[in-house]
């Protein structure tokens, strides 16, 4: 559902424990939009984060071997994780990332979509950024849910859930505890987003003026749905997506 109302399942007591997946080939700001607003928010909130990965070895933002092109193939990032899929503590919110990474065989992702499975029915909330709605979708959490992702890479993502009810002109979505967004930035407007919801408005506003960020408070609006020609996904076993 557009905005708020599709949040069916709510926690009276706010989270703490915030978990970030990573894998190669992982979207910078994917990653690193939703942190740093929650960056801001640990200034003033109590929050834990943990970065979990399939090992505890450095991972980047690269291209992954699997690609073809070698353009600019050692321009990027890394990030430590903390803990891996194997040890990960218990977790309140847990954040999936896309990024080019996404489409890989292997790397990493087997792990993450066990460790997603695994461990949904525990979490209060899931997040995903970008064309990381096609990994959770993988891990059938999204299915018979309302759900969107990157504009641009919709036409690669959304075979990955055939029961899952895509919504193309949406910037994020929420469906009870799940909120996806599309492409990339739209992680930062999800994550304030889930701050007011969560947090407070107040926390919400003091989060995206720390950051001097024009925050997107209208999850409807998104010009990228139209910019490709998407529309709604609907077919046999996904349901009616009107009802999204």
């Amino acid at each position: 559902m557009h905005g708020f109302a599709g949040l069916g399942k709510c926690h009276a007591t706010p989270p703490y424990a915030f978990g970030m997946i990573v894998f190669p080939g992982f979207q910078a700001l994917d990653v690193f939009g939703p942190l740093d607003a929650l960056n801001v928010l640990a200034f003033t909130t109590k929050i834990n984060l943990t970065v979990i990965a399939d090992t505890l070895e450095p991972v980047t933002t690269n291209r992954v071997s699997w690609t073809t092109s070698a353009v600019n193939a050692t321009f990027g990032e890394t990030i430590l994780p903390s803990h891996t899929f194997a040890n990960a503590p218990a977790l309140d919110v847990l954040i999936i990332p896309g990024g080019l990474g996404t489409r890989a065989p292997g790397a990493g992702l087997d792990s993450a979509i066990a460790f997603i499975r695994e461990r949904y029915p525990t979490v209060k909330y899931l997040i995903s950024v970008c064309t990381g709605a096609g990994v959770v979708a993988r891990a059938g959490v999204l299915d018979g849910k309302c759900a969107t992702t990157n504009k641009k890479a919709w036409a690669t993502t959304i075979p990955w859930g055939p029961k899952v009810k895509w919504v193309a002109e949406a910037r994020w979505v929420t469906d009870e505890n799940i909120w996806t967004s599309s492409g990339v930035s739209a992680g930062i407007d999800v994550t304030i987003a889930f701050i007011a919801k969560v947090f407070g408005e107040a926390k919400a506003v003091e989060v995206a003026n720390g950051m001097e960020y024009h925050r997107q408070t209208n999850s409807t609006d998104d010009p990228f749905a139209g910019l490709y020609g998407l529309t709604n996904v609907r077919n046999s076993t996904n349901g009616a997506v009107d009802t999204c």
